[in-house]
């Protein structure tokens, strides 16, 4: 059976996906932001790379049939099935440091501390977040090139909503259920996600 854990809002969660199984995650609600971050399990200093990932997708909204590649320009994750499409690349994760920098709040934890939390699981720090992804989230650019006030904005809310990543190789995974109210990532009313790891290999 599979195993899947429901991971309520401001949750974090950590886990090694053994090479060829698979990875879901549902956002239940709908309007769920979820920052993610990957890595070689076996060698976590081959991460998640952002630029690689752009530069062979063509684009900054990443959906089914993309490689999530590692700064060794080896894909760690595939999305196999995805019925959002348009998941952010840019935006990054929100933190205590950037709520004060651009919301005016104060000692208000984000997605970074979450990452830092998953990360000590494994023996790993603060040099090594990189720019990640965020499931179901849209960062907007515009025709020139700018980004919205806010950087995020409200994205479609879709129930149900789900990305099925596939690890093509041994893969350490950080998931941050994101806490932000206050910009629009979640709609203002962050609720819960769902994780399943499938340990049959396809």
């Amino acid at each position: 059976m599979p195993d899947t854990e429901i991971l309520p809002p401001g949750g974090y969660w950590s886990g090694i996906i053994p090479k060829h199984h698979r990875l879901k995650i549902v956002d239940i609600e709908g309007g769920q932001g979820v920052d993610f971050l990957c890595y070689n399990a076996v060698d976590p200093t081959e991460r998640y790379h952002a630029p690689n990932t752009l530069k062979a997708a063509l684009t900054l909204k990443l959906g089914r049939g993309h490689n999530l590649y590692s700064d060794e320009a080896r894909p760690i994750f595939t999305i196999v099935e995805d019925t959002f499409e348009g998941h952010d690349t840019i935006g990054g994760c929100c933190s205590e440091a950037s709520n004060r920098m651009l919301y005016g709040v104060k000692r208000v934890p984000g997605c970074r501390e979450n990452f830092l939390k998953g990360l000590q699981n494994f023996n790993l720090d603060r040099k090594d977040i990189v720019p990640n992804v965020n499931f179901f989230c849209d960062v907007p650019v515009n025709s020139e090139r700018k980004l919205t006030p806010g950087v995020f904005v409200a994205s479609k809310k879709k129930p149900g909503a789900y990305v099925l990543l596939v690890a093509r190789m041994d893969a350490l995974a950080i998931i941050s259920n994101c806490p932000q109210v206050n910009n629009p990532c979640n709609h203002g009313n962050p609720t819960a996600i769902a994780i399943t790891i499938e340990t049959q290999r396809i």
